[in-house]
């Protein structure tokens, strides 16, 4: 069983910056992570992804603006997310692929215009 808490959201102006973290209760050595976001009304959708490896994937809507990375010393996953839209505006989950799937209760950000 792994715990897993996220944390770091926030309200911000559209193009501020949050960053997220994503804290486990064990090792996340050679678990994958990734982040996603939950929108009223819509279906929750894949932000970014890393292996463990280090290897990253981005939804097209984060390219260039998220940054997913990991410390795995802290058991932590981050997500730096800069110029921030209004379309931005969820609920940010953490999932631990370990293999079983461990996800925490999820993170506000909301992004005023």
């Amino acid at each position: 069983q792994v715990q897993v808490v996220e944390s770091g959201g926030g309200l911000v102006q559209a193009g501020g910056s949050l960053r997220l973290s994503c804290a486990a209760s064990r090792s996340i050595f050679s678990i994958n992570a990734g982040w996603y976001r939950q929108a009223p009304g819509k279906q929750r959708e894949l932000v970014a992804a890393i292996n463990s490896d280090g290897v990253t994937d981005y939804a097209d809507s984060a390219k260039g603006r998220f940054t997913i990375s990991r410390d795995n010393a802290k058991n932590t996953v981050y997500l730096q997310m800069n110029n921030l839209k209004p379309e931005d505006t969820a609920v940010y989950y953490c999932r631990l692929m370990a293999p079983t799937n461990y996800w925490g209760q999820g993170t506000q950000v909301t992004v005023s215009s």
